[in-house]
């Protein structure tokens, strides 16, 4: 069905943060902590003040402090909005 991979795009009103594949990522929602990996199911989420962790495809991990925003999955492709971040 896929090919084990996850379109990312992790924006804020400042700057594009991240834009490419990744193998997972994790984000702090108010209904807690979320895991995704490819072939999640659809979802829409309100970020909370904390890490959003992206682990991209060349088996690196890139971490991120995130103040609030929305993450939205579909179709293996992770929307991040952010209010802010820093690295």
């Amino acid at each position: 069905m896929s090919d084990n991979v996850l379109t990312v795009e992790f924006v804020t009103p400042e700057a594009r943060i991240f834009s490419g594949k990744a193998k997972m990522v994790s984000a702090r929602t108010l209904e807690g902590d979320l895991g995704i990996l490819p072939d999640h199911a659809p979802l829409l989420g309100v970020l909370v003040d904390g890490k959003v962790v992206i682990k991209n495809v060349e088996g690196g991990e890139e971490e991120f402090q995130v103040s609030g925003g929305f993450l939205s999955v579909a179709n293996n492709r992770v929307s991040i909005l952010g209010e802010a971040s820093a690295l």
